[in-house]
């Protein structure tokens, strides 16, 4: 498979999952380049074509985690928050997009990836697979995260 064609596909949907981590469009931007140097200088390896979405999605969650992760080693003892909830995209205008971005925000980082792949479409046996989790986990977390979310919601108005 082509590059240029798996960038111009994926690129803005792993854009919005690392948006969705950082609330911050020039880490998620930041972020999603590198997670598209790594698919660039491994792609060659990759064995099975047709899970190439899921293989993406993969690395993007790894290196999000992982910059949170060093994030927080940095800045261990501070209070820093790099999840800046005033910094928005700036496409992004519909007032609720923005208040359901901020309430996903403040989910602990394994529910904000899951609700992240479940709003780019992925099945839960695809976000199940990638994220290392069963089938049932997935089904059951993203129903209790959505009540969260729809109360977090209502709690905003």
């Amino acid at each position: 498979m082509e590059f240029e064609h798996l960038y111009k596909e994926y690129s803005s949907k792993i854009f919005r999952v690392c948006f969705g981590y950082f609330n911050d469009t020039e880490m998620a931007k930041d972020v999603m380049q590198d997670t598209f140097i790594t698919v660039f200088t491994n792609l060659k390896e990759i064995k099975h074509q047709e899970n190439i979405a899921g293989w993406i999605y993969r690395i993007a969650s790894n290196k999000c985690l992982r910059q949170i992760e060093n994030e927080k080693k940095k800045q261990l003892g501070s209070e820093y928050s790099f999840l800046n909830h005033e910094e928005t995209d700036h496409r992004v205008e519909d007032a609720n997009f923005v208040r359901l971005h901020r309430c996903i925000a403040e989910l602990p980082d394994m529910d904000r990836l899951i609700i992240g792949f479940y709003l780019e479409d992925l099945k839960q046996d695809k976000i199940a697979e990638i994220l290392g989790l069963s089938h049932s986990n997935v089904r059951v977390r993203i129903h209790r995260i959505k009540e969260v979310l729809s109360k977090k919601m209502k709690e905003d108005e």
